[in-house]
């Protein structure tokens, strides 16, 4: 139903088939993301982390701060952001 799917290779094919055949099995939804506790925890880590810079950056802004503060702050936001956007998550085989 629907647009049939396109796959890079006949490997990513059966990838993606051997992932559904295993959801089904297992009885869970299709769209089921699993990923282990060690990956879990480290997403987490890197959300707090963002989460530390923007509330620093906001503190920083309350005091009136000085141009070479505000880049400094913001340069570490940037950081924080910057793990999470090389942040992917990918499909085992």
């Amino acid at each position: 139903m629907g647009r049939p799917r396109l796959y890079c290779g006949q490997a990513c094919r059966q990838r993606a088939y051997e992932q559904r055949s295993a959801t089904a099995k297992a009885g869970l939804p299709d769209d089921v993301v699993l990923v282990s506790r060690t990956e879990l925890d480290g997403l987490q880590d890197r959300l707090y982390q963002l989460r530390c810079a923007l509330e620093d950056v906001q503190t920083l802004l309350a005091e009136k701060p000085t141009k070479a503060e505000l880049e400094r702050s913001l340069a570490d936001l940037l950081h924080s952001t910057g793990r999470l956007d090389r942040l992917w998550v990918t499909e085992r085989g």
